[in-house]
Formats: structure tokens, sequence, C-alpha cells
């Protein structure tokens, strides 16, 4: 059980990462169902540049986006608990399996409300190029954002792995042994020559803590001083510039307009159809 916060929050860090993800311009949400066998789940490289099991998080933003055209197309009176109900229940009692496939998908979906559900599905399951799937956020009527502090979401991811996701300035991840991990494909970092693995022993000439790194980004809001590091990587160290300027950016959800809050009616209990 999570707050709305932190629902929110978590969203917000979803789709801030799909809106700078590169590996979306070649690869659909689809075919990230295969990486488990094609990757093994093992590290890779550049994880932005290929994707990886994105069906999970995207999938909840893309069925977030259908929950709300639905409840909106019939001033809601129906909703995505409906689909759900008809489709994943219906055989009281009965414990076996039932299979499904594309076309019983899209007739459940018509039956709640009517709509071209194939072309939605497929638009956003199975074409790659496709932009961040922020569409159902702003059909409740909240807008991504960002900001200079985290979310709660991350900030508690972080606190948890004691780490410093820095994807969205830096372009990376450090862990709490000062290693660099994520390596945002085509971002300051992978600019820099910095590959996972890399180790960041000092910020302008200081030995690397989560509060330097920071403020040396803050720092270079000044639009021409770098962000210095010491690196190591294989047994070889060398000092690192990285021309970035835009400072510390964190995904956000803000509200939009005034009207009432489509994420009160989507997050309340539910009563038992």
């Amino acid at each position: 059980m999570q707050s709305k916060e932190m629902i929110l929050a978590e969203w917000a860090t979803n789709a801030g990462f799909y809106s700078v993800q590169p590996g979306r311009a070649w690869r659909s949400v689809e075919d990230t169902t295969l990486d488990p066998v094609i990757a093994g789940r093992k590290q890779r490289a550049f994880p932005s540049a290929t994707r990886t099991e994105d069906y999970y998080n995207e999938g909840s933003l893309m069925w977030l986006e259908a929950d709300m055209l639905i409840r909106q197309a019939t001033n809601n009176a129906k909703s995505l608990d409906d689909f759900a109900h008809a489709f994943f229940g219906g055989r009281e009692g009965d414990w076996g399996q039932s299979t499904y496939d594309f076309d019983d998908v899209v007739a459940a979906l018509n039956a709640v409300h009517p709509y071209d559900w194939a072309k939605f599905l497929r638009d956003r399951m199975q074409a790659p190029g496709r932009p961040a799937p922020t569409a159902g956020i702003e059909a409740a009527g909240y807008r991504l954002v960002w900001r200079d502090a985290p979310n709660v979401y991350d900030r508690d991811r972080m606190a948890q792995a004691k780490n410093a996701d820095l994807t969205h300035s830096l372009g990376l991840v450090i862990d709490k042994d000062g290693v660099a991990g994520s390596i945002l494909w085509d971002g300051p970092a992978f600019k820099a020559d910095i590959l996972n693995g890399t180790k960041i022993l000092a910020v302008d000439g200081v030995s690397y803590s989560r509060e330097r790194i920071e403020t040396a980004i803050r720092a270079a809001t000044d639009g021409k001083t770098p962000v210095r590091l010491l690196v190591e990587r294989g047994g070889r160290y060398r000092n690192v510039e990285i021309a970035y300027h835009a400072g510390l950016r964190w995904p956000h959800l803000e509200k939009a307009g005034t009207g009432p809050d489509a994420f009160d009616a989507l997050l309340a209990p539910k009563r038992a159809l």
C-alpha cells in the first residue's frame, strides 16, 4: 500500500526516464517482453540504449491513459476497473488457466467503452519511436516537470540504495562506493568517456561524496564552470571535466489546473464489484 504522493512520484520517475531513453527510437515496448530471454537479466553496458523490461512500468502508464480515456468518455460512469472485473473475473471459484489473445483484450475493452482499442494498443506497445508515455498523466490534469530536489520515490529509493541517481543531470547513477553505472547513452557522462565501472574518486580535488557532486553540479549552472572529477577505471586514473550546466534535475508531477483531481477518483478505495 502506497500513498498518493508516492504513486505519483513513481509515475513521474518512470515518465521522466522514458522522456530521455534513447532505446525508444528503435525498440518497441512489446519487444522488451523478450528481454529476459535475450539478455538473461545480465548487466549490459548501456541499458538506456537497449531498453530492459519496460513493459512493466510503461505498461502502467499506458493503462493509466486507457483509464483516463474511459472515465472522460463515460463521465466517470466507467473505468479500467470495469475492464479488469470483466477480463480477469467472470468464473468465480475457477482457478484453472484461461488463455487469451490480442483480440480478446480489445473485445473486453470495447465492451466497456467502444473505441479503436486495437490501434491504441498497437501504437503504444508495438511501435518504436513513440514519444514519452505522458498522455494519461496529462489527461488526469497533471504535467511532468523538473525540479532540483528528488521526488519522494527517488528520495527514498536513493536512501535505501545509498546511491545518487543523477540520470537527468550528469546522465549516470553513482553507487554507495562511488562507482558509476546506468550511463545514459549520449548523456554528459557518456560524452566524457565515463563507462559503467568507472570509480569517481574526487570532485574538485576533494574525495567524492554525493553532497560534493551535487554542490559541483549547482556551481556549474553559472554556464562556464565544468564538473571536475578524478576517476579511475582498470587501474588508470584521469581528470575529467564535464561541460554540463543545467543543474540538478529530478522529475515530478504537477497539477496543471484548478479543476477536480482525476487521480483522487482513480486512487479512491474500491468497493466490491
